[in-house]
């Protein structure tokens, strides 16, 4: 045997790496969070400048969006005043391009834009849950 003093044995618990448990659970403080750890939900979850950050990247993707299709809108539509100004006596050819004309882009146009925001929802989703 050693004359020395032995060194006593020191058992380190926590939480298991791989399956860490729901975000509510980590923000009550029963289990620190893993330093070097880095996971979005969380992030978002605890209200973090960083979940702030990825929040406000959805919010302006889905302005941008929203921007175009009301830039496509003016585009279609502003001139139109214009041009029933311009031929005054066509009132038939007004409503044709009105009721035909202008259907159908506006729901293309509508399409698209739904679409659209499922997509940049759908890469936020698939952002912040890592996959």
């Amino acid at each position: 045997m050693p004359n020395g003093p032995t060194e006593r044995r020191v058992v380190v618990t926590g939480p298991p790496r791989r399956a860490l448990p729901h975000a509510r659970l980590r923000s009550r403080g029963r289990y620190p969070q893993v330093s070097g750890y880095y996971r979005p939900r969380t992030e978002i979850d605890e209200q973090t400048t960083l979940g702030h950050t990825y929040v406000r990247s959805l919010m302006r993707t889905q302005l941008r969006t929203a921007l175009a299709v009301l830039a496509v809108l003016g585009l279609l539509v502003g001139p139109l005043p214009l041009l029933f100004a311009a031929m005054p006596h066509a009132r038939h050819l007004q409503w044709a391009v009105l009721g035909f004309g202008l259907y159908a882009p506006l729901v293309l146009l509508a399409r698209w834009f739904v679409r659209r925001a499922e997509r940049n929802e759908r890469d936020f989703v698939r952002l912040v849950e890592d996959r």
